[in-house]
């Protein structure tokens, strides 16, 4: 069966970026723009209700609902750093006390560094690999900068472990415009002389002043329940499931784990290295997905490449696991809207969008409609290497489809 998919212009927005409406606190992949979320709560006329985003990334779903009114909405990640994002922008604090922190925090850290004997007190982490990524004084600095950071009460901490994690990843030796971790050229490394201070409270100010005009406005009265785990299992709870979902597995497609693995490390996840793993698709299986509108896809694939097909099944398995699990969290007449592309992989286009509609019928939805909109402003690579041989790359997708199913 082919689920209907209709082209909708509205939902391009082409010369938009998230920062139209609500500018982010910290870069992340594979962001959805809250406009579209927003215009799709005018569209199905959604005002009320409680909100679940199972994959939640650095909060946009959260963004919608505020901006929609909504009051009560629960999200779920196992990255650290996107929960750490979605927290430090919907937690409501005093924004005068983080204020004064920060002039405080300054005043500190400057005096601080004058003493050199002081630098020699400082504990510095011993991540696996991390002199290949830090110079010596980075190091230092930014173990300066975690010391006193770590001394400010929790909730405003984290307005504070955003631009360090910004921070940590610019200092770096990694080339910052990609999501992967690629060092830069050795003939770069001579040039590169970051001021680690200068780049953090720069980023500070940025963070204190977007939350305190885009967010802080937006939190009276809402509670927003954003938890470090994969989607637990509930029954007929949530409203309304607003998400974009990995198109792929992270090895093969968005790598969050490795965007977020030196910030992760420096906060004290033991798992840093492993989050990819932990992600849809990153356990292997043994057979292709099976009876489904993905399985003549995936036998496709298996034609050019068995292991390929193999992997690209973990990744279907594990979302629809996960399909089944919202699926039933959802009361009767709750709606679903989930942005999602669809991969290429051996030149075979999956079609991830026919997968979720078909799933959700399966679990007792209906299907409503697919719109396909261009994709022109998510922060992804323009172009990746399929085959994974050196000169061999191929454009990504250019289209994102969004499937609304109610129950």
């Amino acid at each position: 069966m082919k689920y209907k998919v209709v082209r909708n212009e509205k939902y391009d927005f082409i010369g938009q970026s998230y920062s139209t409406s609500y500018p982010n606190i910290h870069k992340y992949p594979a962001t959805m723009i809250p406009q579209i979320g927003i215009e799709l709560f005018k569209e199905f006329e959604i005002k009320r209700g409680k909100l679940l985003d199972p994959y939640c990334g650095s909060g946009s779903s959260f963004t919608v609902g505020l901006d929609r009114g909504l009051t009560e909405m629960y999200g779920f990640d196992i990255n650290p750093l996107a929960v750490l994002i979605s927290r430090a922008k919907f937690t409501k604090v005093d924004i005068e006390k983080a204020k004064d922190i920060r002039q405080r925090l300054r005043n500190r850290v400057y005096e601080f560094v004058k003493i050199e004997d002081n630098l020699k007190k400082i504990d510095i982490p011993q991540h696996y690999n991390i002199d290949f990524w830090f110079s010596k004084v980075v190091l230092q600095n930014l173990s300066v900068l975690k010391h006193f950071i770590d001394k400010i009460q929790v909730d405003i901490r984290r307005l504070f472990l955003v631009p360090l994690s910004e921070t940590i990843r610019e200092c770096s030796y990694t080339r910052n415009h990609e999501f992967k971790l690629y060092r830069i050229k050795p003939e770069e490394l001579l040039q590169f002389n970051p001021d680690v201070f200068g780049v953090y409270f720069d980023k500070l100010n940025k963070v204190i002043d977007i939350y305190e005009k885009y967010y802080l406005p937006k939190l009276n009265g809402a509670k927003i329940d954003i938890s470090y785990s994969k989607f637990p299992k509930k029954d007929n709870e949530f409203d309304i499931v607003l998400t974009s979902p990995p198109y792929g597995d992270s090895f093969t497609t968005v790598a969050y784990g490795q965007f977020s693995m030196f910030s992760n490390q420096w906060f004290g996840i033991k798992y840093a290295r492993q989050i990819d793993n932990m992600l849809m698709g990153g356990s292997p299986v043994k057979e292709i997905y099976p009876n489904s509108i993905i399985t003549d896809f995936i036998n496709e694939i298996s034609k050019k490449s068995t292991r390929r097909a193999l992997e690209v099944s973990s990744f279907y398995f594990d979302l629809d696991k996960s399909i089944k699990d919202v699926a039933n969290s959802v009361k009767k007449e709750g709606k679903i809207i989930y942005i999602v592309g669809n991969r290429t992989v051996k030149d075979i286009q999956l079609p991830t969008d026919q997968f979720i509609a078909e799933r959700f019928e399966n679990y007792g939805f209906r299907h409503i409609i697919t719109y396909e909109r261009l994709l022109g402003n998510k922060a992804m690579p323009l172009q990746n290497s399929p085959s994974n041989k050196v000169g061999q790359r191929k454009g990504t997708m250019t289209k994102e489809y969004i499937v609304v199913c109610e129950k």
